[in-house]
């Protein structure tokens, strides 16, 4: 079920329910971020009532560091699905800014969380930071409201290391989209709209989907077995090429889907969307002498996709 939608905290204020509030970004709804929200749920039971995320949009270091490359891994959009497909009530996304970057700790805690949230408990994280200059942290908060349970959730660990959005968009942008996996829970996807390419794939034997995407988080540059899911309905195995076609001399980076064993339905992709999710790089891009070693090797690799996607084949 989608969880209610809030465009600021201002829009909590006159609320009659005193929920227990979830605070972070999460960027990912990864495995550190589902333990807290696994805490948030637990207190809400107890209490009997609502969960919210507080969240905020644009990501605070998009504003506070603006030359550095942060690319997000999910679009808002999804990022507030997955909350709720993970059981949180409420969603409530602060629209952030430079000069709300201001206010000191002691005004978020009492102006935002006391007086706009009132709320029954609160979860953070093992990074939590707040107010003008991260002044604030887990101790200060305790301290500003007293009356308030406070729960601080610890870092979460996969092989002896911390799980977190930085290190996902490190995996990823490495290619290492099965590295990803591990720690999202689920494959790193992008969505997009399929548009009309110059039809090379086809003329090899293969037609891909040309997927134009405002994704900001994309895997290296490479050959990669995905599941391509048409219009949220019907998913497919397949194979993904991404990068500039250097046996055509490309130059522009693109996103080729070939998709197998397609329904009549969904023969005709254009304009449609398509979300594609990555399970496993197989190969670097490379150039080929020739378009007919190019299909042989595009062969070769849909039959090392079919194989990983269906091992018992």
């Amino acid at each position: 079920m989608p969880p209610l939608l809030l465009l600021s905290s201002g829009s909590y204020t006159d609320r009659p329910e005193r929920p227990v509030v979830a605070i972070g970004n999460f960027d990912g709804v990864h495995l550190g971020h589902q333990s807290m929200l696994k805490e948030a749920l637990r207190q809400a039971r107890e209490l009997d009532q609502p969960s919210v995320v507080y969240t905020f949009d644009p990501p605070p270091a998009v504003v506070l560091r603006p030359d550095t490359h942060y690319p997000r891994i999910l679009p808002l959009e999804d990022r507030v699905r997955l909350l709720g497909d993970f059981g949180v009530d409420q969603v409530c996304i602060e629209p952030f800014s430079f000069a709300f970057a201001q206010h000191s700790a002691t005004w978020f805690a009492h102006e935002i969380l006391e007086r706009r949230f009132h709320p029954s408990a609160i979860v953070v994280g093992y990074d939590f930071r707040f107010g003008r200059n991260r002044q604030g942290d887990f101790g200060l908060l305790q301290k500003q409201l007293p009356d308030v349970p406070i729960t601080q959730v610890g870092a979460f660990e996969v092989d002896g290391h911390v799980v977190s959005s930085s290190r996902i968009r490190r995996l990823v942008s490495e290619g290492d989209v099965s590295g990803a996996r591990q720690i999202l829970s689920r494959c790193h996807t992008v969505r997009g709209t399929v548009v009309e390419g110059d039809k090379r794939g086809r003329s090899l034997g293969f037609p891909t989907a040309n997927l134009a995407t405002p994704a900001e988080l994309l895997p290296a540059p490479g050959v990669y077995v995905v599941k391509g899911n048409v219009d949220r309905r019907h998913e497919y195995g397949g194979v993904a090429n991404l990068g500039v076609r250097p046996t055509f001399s490309g130059r522009e980076l693109m996103i080729e889907i070939h998709l197998f064993d397609l329904s009549p339905t969904d023969e005709d992709l254009y304009g449609r969307e398509l979300e594609v999710s990555f399970l496993q790089k197989l190969r670097d891009e490379k150039r080929f002498p020739n378009a007919e070693q190019l299909r042989q090797q595009i062969a070769s690799d849909a039959q090392s996709a079919r194989a990983l996607l269906d091992p018992e084949e």
